[in-house]
């Protein structure tokens, strides 16, 4: 353990015990590892806990001499190739004579099992009691799990900010744990979980076109769907308003109007996921219970994670496709501009759309051609990573646009910070000699796409993955540790393009599998990877991008009718005209136009998906 790894967790607004840090000579003249340059903190409780970065076996001797009596190990086994094993941790606390207790937790996967080992672990062991993860955050988040009955959760929050950590996204399942502790506490009896065959939670493309799909199978099945918006949109239109080709309200429609007639429609928000349990927890403490969980709310634009952006959307230049209310002031700052610096960015991925800030750039540079004032415009592409698309068949083309339109790649440039008012980005990317350096640059228009990832309430709950987005198989969309639990479109884990065409294959499959294990049965339909970028190139010209997993190329048209890898008028036609007509009269109603699902039938006589 390195100075300044260790990191305690304080409580409520509670006395502590500072414990002076001295440097304790060995026999041999050597100095044992200390804490040095740290002021270790226990809490003066029922308990002393502090938490910390993982530890070497020679930390356990510093931990030791500094007082503490039992160490919790919360990192699983083989996370990396230097970490002590949990034996060897054991061996060697049980040699200093420490209590020991080994917890393993996946990051972005605590359980209610977990926090309970780690409550009794905290009442059994002797203290000052120190836990470890790879970083001290898991600890510190059973730590404030544990504790979520008794204290309230802006109190455990900013505990565990004061000790460095940012639990912030933990605050819907500390606030049900403790709700539910008051309830039973109250000596009111709980009221029974309301109950359907299936839930599903979002009200997006993904979320709606499912339950259509499954009522075309199933008239009258149980559905409820959790969705507190009161508008839809047709989100792929927005590329379209920021060129001035659509209006914007062409691209949205009052929720209430799409709603697949038959679901139970619960205008409220999602707080917290109990899948141990069959449940969801809403804003205001309702549980609903079900037979299948449908989860698809789709992702969160982090606007935040951009240094100064939020402040400056929507003036001094700035904008961006991504926001229903900002894509016609692009087509306000396209038209204006006659002279100056275009900065486009792409965050990292994974992003919704990968094709869309490519899209907004080359339409921008169409408009800026046709009125020939594309010679006194520099262009810039910030890409955060080193590829201008990920399938290669489909670069040749896009290349020959960015030649065209003389726009400037700058690969590996990742947009940090802006400053609306003096109109200047910051990026941090990659220098000549390997390095990343910061680079402000000067602008007249800046269009950004924002980093993206699974919304707070995913990432804390016990459905996520390490990168935090549902856990799914990614053949079935099913949970890969709860079998009646699915997930589909932006927020699951599958690794396909984020696209509105991706769902539109995904949403048919899943409505198969809800049915296969609501009925028991061993039938299932299998997700092949499908999405499509139809990336317009110049206004009138689209190159439609259609691939699978592992990039491989899967077309729905022949070649002689459209050449994916080339742009086309017709696929520009498709773009315009037809899919908008697919989506709003076709998927969102569950016509499978294209789209049906391949059903795999087999002998055995197991009750689960192949």
């Amino acid at each position: 353990m390195r100075a300044g790894q260790f990191r305690p967790i304080e409580d409520d607004g509670q006395a502590y015990l500072k414990i002076p840090l001295n440097k304790i000579p060995t026999a041999s003249g050597a100095r044992h590892p200390t804490l040095e340059d740290i002021d270790m903190q226990t809490r003066t409780l029922i308990e002393k806990l502090s938490v910390s970065s993982q530890l070497a076996l020679p930390d356990l001797t510093a931990a030791a001499d500094q007082g503490t009596r039992s160490i919790i190990n919360n990192r699983p086994d083989g996370e990396a190739s230097d970490q002590p094993t949990s034996a060897e941790i054991e061996a060697a606390a049980a040699a200093l004579g420490l209590g020991y207790r080994y917890i393993p937790v996946v990051p972005g996967q605590i359980h209610d099992e977990d926090i309970a080992n780690f409550s009794a672990a905290l009442a059994e062991l002797e203290a000052p009691v120190l836990a470890f993860c790879r970083t001290g955050t898991r600890s510190a988040s059973l730590r404030a799990l544990s504790a979520a009955a008794d204290i309230a959760s802006s109190d455990l929050l900013s505990t565990a900010r004061a000790a460095g950590y940012d639990l912030n996204a933990l605050k819907p399942r500390l606030e049900t744990r403790r709700q539910v502790v008051a309830t039973h506490s109250s000596g009111r009896p709980r009221a029974a979980a309301q109950r359907h065959d299936v839930v599903i939670v979002g009200g997006g493309a993904a979320g709606l076109a499912t339950a259509a799909s499954l009522l075309r199978r199933r008239p009258g099945l149980d559905i409820a769907v959790i969705e507190p918006a009161d508008r839809h949109f047709y989100q792929p239109g927005w590329t379209l308003v920021g060129r001035g080709v659509f209006n914007a309200n062409a691209t949205m429609r009052p929720m209430a109007s799409i709603m697949p007639k038959g679901v139970r429609w619960q205008r409220i928000a999602v707080e917290a996921f109990e899948p141990e349990h069959d449940r969801i927890v809403l804003a205001d403490g309702t549980r609903l219970a079900y037979r299948v969980l449908v989860a698809a709310p789709g992702l969160k634009l982090n606007w935040g994670a951009i240094l100064g952006l939020e402040e400056a959307l929507g003036k001094n230049g700035v904008t961006s496709n991504y926001r229903f209310d900002l894509a016609p002031y692009t087509w306000e700052l396209v038209q204006k501009l006659g002279r100056g610096t275009a900065l486009f960015t792409q965050p990292p991925m994974p992003i919704k759309c990968a094709g869309a800030p490519q899209k907004a750039m080359y339409l921008s540079c169409d408009h800026w051609r046709r009125a020939d004032r594309i010679g006194e415009i520099d262009v810039e592409f910030h890409v955060a990573g080193d590829v201008l698309f990920g399938v290669k068949e489909y670069v040749p083309a896009l290349m020959h646009y960015i030649e065209r339109y003389g726009i400037d790649l700058k690969f590996e440039s990742r947009l940090v910070a802006v400053n609306g008012p003096t109109r200047e980005a910051t990026f941090a990317m990659r220098g000549p000699d390997g390095g990343i350096q910061e680079v402000t640059r000067r602008f007249d228009l800046l269009h950004v796409c924002p980093p993206q990832t699974a919304p707070d309430f995913v990432r804390s709950s016990p459905l996520a993955g390490d990168a935090g987005w549902i856990d799914v198989d990614h053949q079935t969309l099913r949970h890969t540790r709860y079998e009646n639990v699915f997930s589909l479109g932006d927020v699951c884990s599958a690794p396909n393009a984020k696209t509105m065409a991706a769902a539109r294959k995904q949403a048919p499959i899943v409505a198969e599998n809800v049915l296969a294990v609501l009925d028991s049965r061993k039938r299932g339909a299998t997700y092949d990877g499908y999405g499509a970028c139809p990336l317009t190139v110049e206004r009138g010209r689209v190159v439609l991008a259609e691939f699978g997993y592992g990039g491989k190329l899967l077309p729905t048209f022949p070649k002689w009718v459209i050449d994916g890898t080339r742009p086309s008028r017709l696929a520009w036609l498709l773009k315009l005209r037809i899919l908008p007509l697919v989506y709003w009269q076709g998927m969102l109603k569950g016509r499978e136009w294209l789209a049906a699902p391949q059903v795999i039938l087999t002998s055995s006589d197991t009750p689960e998906l192949v």
